[in-house]
C-alpha cells in the first residue's frame, strides 16, 4: 500500500519560486513597458513543458559556461506567474481570474505545450463560460485557431457560427483564416442561405488581395487569376447549384472566369434546359434546422423542400430541383399516422374527411420506396363510390428517404380532371387507381390489404411494378402556408 502526499509536495515546490541561490536560469517576459525576469530552474522546467525543453537545449549549446536567458514576448509577466504556479505545484485557481484572462492563459499554455493544462482550460469554457464567449466571440475565435492544437475551442466556435448565423453575418470575416474559413463553409449544416456565403467568401478573398478594387467588371486577367489562387480551397464548397436563376445572374455570372469552364456551362444549363442531366458530384443543399416544418418518420426535410416546390409549381420540370436550396413555405401538420393510428379507411376517414391542402405519404412495405399524392380539395366517405375533380393534384414516388435525385412526378392528365380523386368508404386516399390505398370488403378493422398503383389517369406510372403492394406505414399531412 502507498501513501500520496501530492498536497505538501506542491506546497514546497511553489516554495521554490522564491529560492535566490540554487536557480540556473532566467526568463525574460512580456514586452515593453511590462516585462519581467523570473528566475527558475531548469530541470523542473524541461520536464514540465516540451516546449522549454526544446528552448533550453538549444540555448545550452549556444551558451556553454553561463547562466541561460530565455525571452517569452508573447506571454505577459502576469500570465507567466500564474504558468509558473501550475508548473512548479500544478495548482491554478480559475476562480480569481477574468474570463478574457483565461484565454490568454489558455494562449500560453498552448504555446508552452502544457497539454493536460490546455484540454482542462479548453472543456471548462466550453462547458462553464459559452454564453460569455458567445457575446465575445472575436476574442474566442481568434484565441482558438491561433495555433493548431486547440481543436475543441475551434469545435466550439465553428459549431457557434453554424447555428447562429447572425455572428457570422456581424463577425468581420476578413480576420479569418483559410482554415477556419473552409472549415465552415464545408459544414453541410450551416444556418446560412448560400449566397450569403458566397457574399462572405468574396469579401475574404479581397481581404487577402488588398490591392484589388471590388467591382470584378474592371478586373484583369491577372486579377481573376490572383483571386481565384486564394479562393482554390473555398470554391469547391460553394454550393453554386443552390442558388436562384436570379442569384447567379446577379452574384455568380460577374465571377466566371473564376469558376472551372465545366461547372459554369453545366451551371448554366442548369437554369436555361430542364431536361439536361444533372453530373453526380454536385454537392447538396445544405441541411436547415427549421423547428415545425414536418414530423415525419417517412420524408426528410430534401423531400419535403421538392413536394412545396411541386404545389407551387417551381422548377417542376428540371432535374436539377433536388440540387436548389431548401424550399419550406408551408408547415405540414400531422392528421394520421398509420403506425399510431392505425391502417383502416374508417380512421382515414374519420381524421382527414373535409381538409384541404392535403400531402399522402406511404412507405412501401419490403422496399425502401416512398409513394405519395397532393390533394388540392377535401378527402370524402362514399357508400356507393364518388369521383372528385382537381387539376393541380399530383402524384410522386423516391426510391427511399435518402434518394430524391431522380423522383417520379405525375400530374392529372387535363382530360382526366374530373376523375383526379376517388371516394368511397372502403378506399382510403386514392388518386383514381394510379395510387390508391383500400380494402376487398366493407369492414370498419380490417387493414388496408388491396394497395395499387396502375397508371390511368395521370402522366405517368409512379411505380415498375403493377402488383399491389403492402404498407409499412403512412401519413396524411395539411399544410399551411407559413406567416
Amino acid at each position: 500500500m502507498s501513501t500520496q502526499f501530492f498536497n505538501k509536495l506542491s506546497q514546497n515546490y511553489i516554495e521554490i519560486l522564491n529560492d535566490d541561490e540554487y536557480y540556473d536560469i532566467t526568463i525574460e517576459t512580456g514586452k515593453d513597458p511590462n516585462v519581467k525576469i523570473f528566475r527558475a530552474h531548469m530541470i523542473i522546467l524541461c520536464y514540465r513543458s516540451p516546449f522549454l525543453r526544446r528552448t533550453l537545449s538549444s540555448n545550452k549549446k549556444n551558451n556553454v559556461g553561463t547562466l541561460a536567458h530565455i525571452k517569452l514576448p508573447n506571454i505577459s509577466p502576469e500570465i507567466f506567474q500564474i504558468l509558473l504556479k501550475y508548473i512548479y505545484g500544478g495548482i491554478i485557481s480559475l476562480n480569481e481570474h477574468e474570463i478574457s484572462e483565461i484565454l490568454h492563459i489558455l494562449a500560453a499554455a498552448d504555446q508552452l505545450h502544457l497539454q493536460e493544462l490546455v484540454d482542462y482550460l479548453q472543456k471548462y469554457l466550453i462547458n462553464n463560460k459559452v454564453k460569455w464567449m458567445e457575446q465575445h466571440f472575436g476574442l474566442a475565435y481568434r484565441t482558438s485557431f491561433q495555433s493548431n492544437s486547440l481543436l475543441e475551442l475551434q469545435q466550439f466556435c465553428i459549431d457557434c457560427i453554424t447555428k447562429s448565423p447572425q455572428i457570422f453575418k456581424s463577425f468581420d470575416v476578413t480576420i479569418f483564416s483559410e482554415k477556419s474559413l473552409t472549415s465552415l463553409i464545408k459544414r453541410d449544416d450551416l444556418q446560412m442561405k448560400e449566397i450569403e456565403i458566397w457574399e462572405h467568401v468574396l469579401k475574404w478573398g479581397l481581404a487577402q488581395n488588398p490591392t484589388l478594387v471590388s467591382d470584378p467588371d474592371i478586373w484583369t486577367d491577372n486579377d481573376f487569376k490572383a483571386m481565384e489562387t486564394t479562393l482554390q480551397n473555398c470554391l469547391p464548397l460553394i454550393r453554386f447549384f443552390s442558388l436562384s436563376s436570379e442569384e447567379f445572374l446577379q452574384k455568380v455570372h460577374p465571377y466566371k472566369k473564376l469558376l472551372k469552364s465545366q461547372l459554369y456551362d453545366e451551371l448554366f444549363k442548369s437554369y436555361l434546359n430542364p431536361n439536361a442531366e444533372p453530373s453526380n458530384d454536385i454537392l447538396l443543399p445544405r441541411y436547415r434546422n427549421v423547428d415545425g416544418i414536418i414530423d415525419s418518420k417517412i420524408v426528410n426535410l430534401n423531400i419535403v423542400s421538392l413536394i412545396s416546390r411541386w404545389i407551387d409549381k417551381i422548377d417542376i420540370k428540371s432535374k436539377y430541383a433536388y440540387t436548389r436550396e431548401l424550399y419550406l413555405p408551408y408547415e405540414f401538420e400531422l392528421l394520421l399516422r398509420g403506425s399510431e393510428d392505425g391502417f383502416t379507411p374508417k380512421k382515414f376517414h374519420e381524421l382527414c374527411d373535409n381538409i384541404p391542402y392535403t400531402v399522402t405519404l406511404i412507405k412501401v412495405k419490403g422496399t425502401e420506396e416512398i409513394l405519395g399524392g397532393y390533394n388540392p380539395f377535401v378527402w370524402k366517405s362514399h357508400d356507393t363510390g364518388e369521383l372528385g375533380k382537381t387539376k393541380d393534384s399530383f402524384i410522386f414516388s423516391f426510391k427511399s428517404k435518402n434518394d430524391f435525385k431522380n423522383p417520379i412526378l405525375s400530374h392529372i392528365i387535363h382530360h382526366s380532371i374530373d376523375i383526379a380523386l376517388y371516394y368511397h368508404s372502403e378506399f382510403g386516399p386514392a388518386f383514381n387507381d394510379d395510387l390508391c390505398l383500400s380494402v376487398e370488403e366493407n369492414d370498419d378493422l380490417i387493414e388496408y390489404n388491396y394497395n395499387g398503383c396502375i397508371q390511368k389517369c395521370y402522366e405517368k406510372g409512379i411505380r415498375n411494378v403493377k402488383n399491389s403492394f403492402s404498407i409499412e406505414d403512412y401519413e396524411v399531412f395539411q399544410i399551411i402556408k407559413k406567416a
